[in-house]
């Protein structure tokens, strides 16, 4: 499955290119010790850096960087970014839009406020069958926004870009989002839904129910050294 970027010629050399989500694992995960003292259980345990599906997820996908720096003071947004103008026509130049709150009313996530949009500046082809879902990078709370989640069927939707609304969610920030910060996680989804079976576990898949949950409870690191998935890396062209 290919996932092809495109974008305007005259602006391909100012701009950073999607990049693997593996390649973006936050600075707070890396620094997290692999164990850490739990006065509930009175002993050290193992930390989320040694759950495989928390770091899978952070790690799956690809990320799209934010195109310049941006600074915030208080809910103001401001850039210097010098790039030329675009060849083709219709193309934003701002790294950042606005959608107005009456486009979300009642929504919980909103709360009554502007939403920001990140603008595209390449647009996503993905293969016959194939859709594209934009999410918030997963378990980064740490960003002071909020990635609003979208689903766009980019194997139809190739020639315009896609755009990423946010909500900001620290209205207290002041300071600088660095050119390349992560602004939404991008994973390509078959658009086949999946057929629905439910069944009562028979002998075999209770014994074997028993047996996996004994063997996790017994050992640590059982999913990842029988169960974990070797993920390869993301090719480029």
């Amino acid at each position: 499955m290919r996932m092809t970027f495109r974008c305007d010629p005259n602006l391909e050399p100012h701009l950073p290119r999607p990049y693997p989500a593996r390649s973006a694992l936050p600075d707070w995960l890396r620094a997290m010790p692999a164990k850490a003292h739990s006065d509930i259980h009175g002993r050290d345990i193992r930390t989320v850096k040694q759950c495989p599906p928390f770091v899978d997820a952070m790690a799956y996908g690809v990320m799209i960087p934010l195109p310049c720096d941006i600074r915030v003071e208080r809910g103001a947004f401001a850039w210097d970014w010098d790039i030329p103008e675009p060849v083709t026509s219709g193309h934003p130049r701002a790294p950042l839009s606005f959608h107005p709150p009456a486009q979300f009313p009642d929504a919980p996530f909103a709360s009554g406020q502007a939403a920001l949009k990140f603008n595209s500046f390449w647009t996503i082809e993905l293969d016959p069958g194939w859709s594209l879902f934009a999410a918030h990078p997963v378990n980064r709370d740490d960003l002071p926004f909020h990635l609003i989640s979208g689903l766009v069927d980019a194997d139809r939707f190739h020639d315009g870009g896609v755009n990423f609304p946010a909500v900001w969610t620290r209205p207290d920030f002041s300071g600088v989002l660095e050119k390349g910060t992560p602004v939404a996680q991008c994973f390509a989804v078959p658009r086949e839904a999946p057929q629905l079976v439910f069944e009562s576990f028979d002998e075999a898949h209770q014994a074997a129910y028993a047996k996996t949950v004994s063997e996790v409870l017994a050992a640590p690191n059982v999913y990842r050294k029988h169960f974990r998935a070797r993920r390869g890396r993301l090719a480029t062209e």
